[in-house]
């Protein structure tokens, strides 16, 4: 973010699920989740998020990042709330999931490899591709800049 010129502030704690605060050209500020995969997760998990505690937040956007994958999603509050599953029982009773890939055979190597899902494909960004210097203001310029889901950057 600050390497695209973005004005990122990071709180000493974070107790309240913030891992960085973006202020906007127009002087507003956007509350930032960040949630990274490693390249050394178990198969099929690379981008596979899992416990999370969260409460719709206006204003409030999340980063997944896959580093297996390359790929980053980028959500608002509410489309990771229409997205995410909440489990109903268990230790993590209460807490959201989200998997945004899934794993299939090769037919001509006969290995497994894995591969997003088409429903999130409008909410990725390639590491490759050159990251938007604005940040989407609303869930519906979100929805505006990237298709029916998300934010394409």
């Amino acid at each position: 973010m600050l390497k695209e010129g973005l004005d990122v502030y990071i709180p000493l704690v974070d107790d309240n699920a913030i891992d960085a605060v973006i202020r906007r050209k127009d002087g507003t500020f956007v509350e930032v989740q960040i949630k990274a995969r490693s390249k050394d997760v178990a198969e099929g998990d690379a981008a596979l998020f899992a416990a999370i505690p969260h409460h719709g937040r206006s204003n409030y956007w999340f980063v997944f990042y896959s580093k297996r994958l390359h790929t980053m999603w980028i959500m608002s509050s509410a489309e990771f709330l229409a997205e995410a599953v909440q489990n109903k029982n268990g230790k993590n009773a209460g807490l959201w999931s989200i998997w945004f890939n899934g794993k299939r055979r090769n037919k001509e190597t006969g290995t497994l490899e894995e591969h997003i899902y088409p429903n999130f494909r409008g909410m990725l960004r390639l590491i490759s591709e050159e990251l938007q210097r604005r940040w989407p203001n609303t869930p519906k310029e979100c929805s505006e800049r990237g298709g029916e889901k998300g934010w394409r950057v």
